[in-house]
């Protein structure tokens, strides 16, 4: 039974190259950045919920949040095999809910963020103000796609649907807690980047971290699960 179900109303999916020794720097042990053509992969997960409920309950019963996050590319060690996902280095939410139950009923400590939101259906533009951090997005879906890491979307969507694990600090800050993403509609678009502002970027040292590409995901079905993963030692980092 899934631990949280919940429609992806729409999710961005903000990536850029990151200098691989300053996302080293961002990762505890046991995990190491993911390397793409000489770079970490970071970005920032925009997601906004509807219907978030405990898989037993039905569609109409649940509630309905703004999520944003920031992250990392990672790979782990387990039983003998390299494993990828993301390594979560802070939530927030508009929602006070996952704020109270982050980190207790479920894995993932979350912070409380006001997100302001102005959308059509091919613009968004997505704020996001919290203490400490700042998130500023102006998206269009569409337009011939432009990556360095990645040289097709379909490509990307691999990337992203391949590092469906997601780990975060626990409540006690004594570990790192794991939760699955899956969709069984799966499918992402390319979209075009107006403007992206994260104040998270912009704290790294001068040109560590340079915007390379969005995409995007509407009106999904998504799956949130609660797997047993035991990471191993420390590897050296392996490059893609």
């Amino acid at each position: 039974m899934s631990t949280l179900r919940a429609q992806v109303r729409l999710r961005l999916l903000i990536t850029y190259r990151v200098d691989p020794e300053v996302a080293r720097s961002l990762v505890p042990e046991p995990f190491r950045p993911q390397v793409v053509d000489g770079s970490a992969v970071a970005g920032v997960c925009m997601i906004g919920l509807r219907s978030i409920r405990p898989g037993w309950l039905r569609p109409r019963i649940g509630f309905r949040s703004e999520n944003v996050a920031h992250r990392v590319a990672v790979e782990w060690d387990e039983r003998g095999e390299t494993r990828s996902g993301v390594y979560i280095l802070e939530r927030h939410s508009s929602s006070i809910l996952p704020v109270l139950t982050g980190g207790r009923l479920f894995p993932g400590v979350q912070r409380r963020g006001r997100v302001d939101l102005d959308e059509t259906s091919t613009r968004f533009r997505v704020r996001m103000t919290a203490p400490g951090t700042r998130v500023a997005v102006d998206v269009e879906l569409g337009g011939a796609w432009t990556s360095t890491l990645f040289p097709t979307v379909e490509a990307a969507s691999q990337f992203y649907e391949q590092g469906s694990v997601g780990w975060s600090p626990d409540r006690h800050g004594h570990g790192a807690e794991p939760l699955q993403l899956t969709s069984p509609d799966w499918a992402v678009e390319p979209a075009h980047a107006i403007s992206v502002r994260s104040s998270f970027f912009e704290a790294l040292p001068a040109g560590s971290a340079v915007l390379d590409s969005v995409v995007a995901m509407r009106d999904l079905p998504f799956f949130w699960d609660t797997p047993t993963i035991t990471p191993e030692r420390v590897a050296q980092p392996h490059h893609i």
